[in-house]
């Protein structure tokens, strides 16, 4: 059951409308499923969007914020809980241990990171919590067809790779987030074989 759901996004609202608009509707859309955001705790670009949309409809926000970036990242300061932490590695695992799944929305090298950090996680079995992309505007077009390289390269598994949903409606997104179930955990080189 999808009770809370960690979002990871951009403290820019980047070049389209359309990127922070899409961040309201999930937001608007995680109210009615009376889903939790947890997401970084800053109240800019398209993080302070989302967390806007899910407030102003009486959702739950937690925000988890490092001391350092308070500034920053400018720390909201209506959220439902607002936890400050030592380290962006206490941020990420704090984040994860308390959500049941992560969405990646439009954002920068930090988004990028904290999704593959959740992804290889998920690889090697350490959750089995489901995992997409909502892909506003084709914004994960170039990454999506890349991760699928990956597999043609062999250096990912295609069930590895199937861990990882993209979807350009929220909605379907998370409908397919209610359906997952992770793969089993395999090694990648069968020792015997080599």
């Amino acid at each position: 059951m999808l009770q809370k759901i960690c979002v990871y996004c951009g403290s820019s609202p980047g070049r389209k409308n359309e990127y922070v608009e899409g961040a309201r509707r999930l937001g608007h859309i995680f109210e009615q499923r009376n889903i939790e955001l947890v997401y970084g705790g800053a109240s800019v670009g398209i993080m302070g969007a989302l967390a806007d949309a899910v407030l102003e409809r009486g959702g739950k926000v937690t925000g988890i914020i490092p001391e350092d970036l308070m500034r920053k990242e400018v720390a909201h300061d209506g959220l439902t809980d607002l936890q400050v932490v030592s380290s962006m590695h206490e941020r990420k695992a704090a984040m994860a241990d308390i959500s049941d799944g992560f969405i990646a929305l439009p954002g920068g090298l930090g988004t990028m990171e904290e999704l593959f950090e959740m992804l290889t996680w998920g690889q090697l079995g350490y959750h089995r919590k489901p995992m997409g992309m909502l892909n506003i505007c084709g914004y994960y077009n170039h990454l999506s067809t890349f991760l699928d390289h990956t597999v043609e390269e062999q250096f990912v598994r295609s069930s590895h790779r199937g861990m990882l949903i993209v979807d350009d409606d929220p909605e379907r997104l998370l409908n397919h987030f209610e359906e997952y179930e992770s793969p089993v955990t395999e090694k990648w080189i069968d020792r015997e074989s080599t």
